[in-house]
Formats: C-alpha cells, structure tokens, sequence
C-alpha cells in the first residue's frame, strides 16, 4: 500500500519556533542594552506599520541591518531588544512614517508585509519569529503613546518592553489578544467555515477572541455555537501558533461536535458545512475537483485540519 502524502511539513507555522533567547534579565540595565546595541554582531529587524524593510538579494531577501544601516533609514520611534540568537543581539527598529515613505525610491530595499513574506517565503525561515516578535511589540508602541489612566504621554522602559507615565507614575506592558481556533468534530467528519474576506474557493477553521473571565474551553465551546449554531462537549487542545496581525496568539483545538444542524451566524461567516476526511485531504493537496482549498502551511488552521484528516476522531483524546 503507498504512504499517503505528507500533509504536514515541517517547520509547522510560520512565526512559531523561535530561536531568539530573550535574556529578560537584561531589559532592565540601560549600560548593557546600549553594548548590546554597540555589539558588531548586533542585528536589527526595521519596521514601519505593516512594512517590513528588506535588502534586496538576488534569492532570498535580507531583513538584518547593521546599526549603522538602521540608522542610515531614517528616524526610528523606538528600539526594541528582542533578545540574542547564539551571542548575537537583535533588535527591532520602529521607523517614523516619513521615514518609511522616503524609502520606497531605493532600489537596494523593498518594503513588504510580513504576511506576505512568510507566505512566499522572501526571507529565511528563521528570520519569521524575530519578524513576528519585532512587529508585535512595535505596533504596540504605536498605539500606546500616551496613558489610558491619565492621558499623559509614555515613554519607553525596560528596553522596551514596558511604557512608563511620568505623570501618574503608572507602568503599562504589552499584551497579547488570545483567540480560539477550532475544528468541530463529529466521528470522520469535521464544519469549516468560509468568510466574506477569504478566496472564493478557501474554506478554514472556525475562530474568535477569548473573552474577559473565560477558558479557552469555553470559548471554543461558545464560538462554535455562535458561529455555526453546534453545541460541543469535549474541546482538546492541539497547539499554538504567534499572529502578529496586530498581536495575537492563535490557540488551536478540536471540538467534540454534539448536534448536526448548522445555523450559520451571518455576520461572521458567508458559509459553513460538513466535510468528510476524504474530501478535505483532496483539499489539502490542491486536487479538489472543484478546486476547493484550505489555508496554506503558514497557518495553523492548515496543521489543525491535517490532524483530523491523519486522525479522524481520535485527534480529541
């Protein structure tokens, strides 16, 4: 009998697997964040909204600046310390509009989404996490400049990972939106949705943000039934995987589907249906014979699926 196609290769998701130690205990000490940054082995990631800036290569792009390059694009917001690679210090460069704007004419840079990059691979793999990390807690800063308690404006501490008010003296520090993302299961078939935003022919897993006071059981469980109208009992927990769009963590699971009917939540989903394991392994290898897809390789919706399809039903236990 053949071996059945790999449907799962590695690495598993994009932006997961880092490889950068964070060295948090160093945050702190503005004397050794300021050598880090002096470090010849130092390497800075520059970040513009959603623009990464790359240096044009004739494979794959570079994303790593010198300091004295980072500082050759223009005028930078903040400077995160992301941590070390090996003894290697990186850093995340958050570059002032204007800036970004102005660097559009060079013909040695490109500007690209991160999405982008990792859906077409235009960096290496490694480079994904730090990208990922970078993005997220810059764009944090972006949005936090001044105090939610007393309107004053924040600065920057703890090499940034924490904004400090002068004013009421109060400390505020990033946070990370968690999200539920699931595959209702009922014994060899499985619901996936489609949104108006997707591709006509693409079909994924279910999701939505974990609410104040809630488990990631229950909001699967609630989701599901907002969602597509299914009540679910067992919910397992398959892994989890960095969304740096703005600053998500995707939290994929399994759901033990209870009833059949679907009411689908029209505000949320275009349509929602049963697909058995066959259909959808035609799906992920792109032989669908109505050309139906599911999301590529760089999503975790795309592993949480091929589980199912390896697995059926035993993917809950």
């Amino acid at each position: 009998m053949s071996k059945a196609p790999e449907l799962s290769p590695q690495p598993r998701f994009a932006y997961a697997g880092s490889g950068v130690e964070r060295a948090a205990e160093r945050r702190g000490d503005e004397a050794a964040i300021a050598a880090l940054e002096g470090d010849g082995r130092a390497g800075f990631y520059a970040v513009g909204g959603e623009a990464v800036v790359l240096k044009k290569r004739e494979e794959t792009a570079d994303p790593l600046f010198s300091s004295a390059e980072a500082r050759a694009l223009g005028e930078a917001r903040e400077t995160v310390f992301l941590g070390l690679i090996g003894e290697a210090p990186r850093f995340g460069v958050g570059l002032d509009p204007a800036a970004v704007e102005g660097l559009k004419a060079r013909e040695d840079l490109k500007l690209v989404d991160l999405r982008t990059i990792a859906l077409q691979g235009i960096v290496a793999a490694e480079h994904l996490p730090p990208l990922a990390e970078a993005k997220a807690i810059l764009g944090w800063h972006a949005h936090h400049r001044f105090c939610p308690i007393c309107g004053a404006p924040t600065r920057l501490a703890q090499a940034g990972w924490r904004r400090d008010c002068p004013s009421c003296k109060a400390e505020h520090f990033p946070r990370t939106d968690p999200v539920v993302i699931m595959l209702p299961v009922a014994s060899e078939r499985c619901v996936l949705g489609r949104s108006p935003r997707f591709p006509k022919t693409m079909w994924s897993a279910l999701a939505g943000f974990i609410e104040p006071g809630e488990s990631i059981e229950e909001a699967v469980r609630r989701e599901v039934r907002e969602e597509v109208g299914l009540d679910c009992a067992r919910v397992s927990y398959f892994a989890s995987q960095p969304w740096p769009f703005p600053t998500s963590l995707m939290i994929g699971c399994h759901a033990e589907a209870l009833t059949d009917q679907i009411v689908i939540d029209k505000s949320e989903l275009e349509e929602a249906r049963w697909f058995g394991r066959e259909e959808l392994r035609l799906m992920l290898t792109r032989s669908h014979p109505e050309r139906l897809t599911t999301p590529p390789p760089l999503a975790i919706a795309h592993h949480i699926i091929c589980a199912f399809v390896e697995k059926g039903g035993d993917v809950l236990r």
